[in-house]
């Protein structure tokens, strides 16, 4: 097969991914009879763009859960916020909050109380960035080798640090919620970040846009009942909020987008 311009090559290496096929560059240097090199370049391009999550040897299609962070944060801003606006009023003068990595957690940064004496630590670079903007509140970035997916530090550094600290009120970032499998994560390392995180942390509140509920994630960050506060749509079907309070969950509703 031979596609001559690099662009229309980049276009039907990128069907193949949306149409969820992984690729292999090996394999797609000697379908294009080109070199690996330009193949990296194009697999390069592409998840720069969100189009694919790049593995060792080729490319993985994007599921919504393993989208980058810079891709998620501009999707259903108007009810991020209003999650956030909700969640916001759990928050306590003096207290010490991590906002884990989730571009539902980056909308909370607009909503944090002000004049608090509020300390904001975060593993998520987009978050830190937005904390650095109000001078209001006190940072601790907690850092290691940053996953674009994940849009922030989960490696065995990131673990160690957040693991010397005492969290007052922790807002856990969620792949998928479920009343028996509890909150997932999509990638183990992530998993793994959060189950440290919740050893240190006072209260744990979730924000929950519909879309959690019918997600599947491979990897448990922890049970249902270890999370004090879920924060719910407020069109959230009954089918789902129902067996969430029948399994003993708090919810507070948020109210319509703005």
């Amino acid at each position: 097969m031979q596609v001559p311009l690099p662009l229309a090559r980049r276009d039907v290496i990128a069907d193949r991914l949306a149409g969820g096929q992984a690729v292999v560059a090996a394999t797609l240097a000697l379908e294009f009879d080109v070199s690996e090199d330009a193949i990296r370049r194009d697999l390069r391009a592409l998840a720069a763009e969100g189009r694919c999550r790049r593995v060792y040897g080729g490319a993985l299609p994007v599921t919504p859960q393993t989208q980058p962070m810079f891709a998620r944060i501009d999707e259903s801003r108007g009810r991020k916020e209003a999650l956030a606006r909700t969640a916001a009023e759990s928050i306590r003068p003096g207290e010490l909050l991590f906002l884990d990595a989730g571009s539902t957690n980056l909308a909370l940064t607009e909503f944090l109380p002000e004049d608090q004496e509020l300390t904001v630590a975060t593993n998520a670079i987009d978050i830190a960035g937005a904390v650095l903007r109000r001078p209001d509140l006190r940072l601790i970035m907690i850092g290691g080798s940053v996953d674009t997916t994940v849009g922030g530090c989960v490696d065995t550094a990131a673990v160690q640090a957040v693991a010397q600290l005492n969290v007052d009120r922790c807002f856990l970032g969620a792949c998928a919620v479920h009343p028996q499998r509890g909150i997932g994560a999509a990638l183990h390392a992530d998993a793994l970040f959060k189950r440290v995180l919740m050893e240190v942390t006072r209260d744990c509140v979730v924000l929950a846009m519909n879309s959690k509920f019918e997600a599947r994630a491979p990897h448990r960050a922890c049970a249902l009942a270890d999370v004090d506060l879920l924060v719910v749509e407020h069109d959230a079907p009954a089918a789902f909020i129902d067996p969430l309070r029948a399994a003993g969950a708090t919810l507070a509703v948020a109210g319509p987008a703005a």
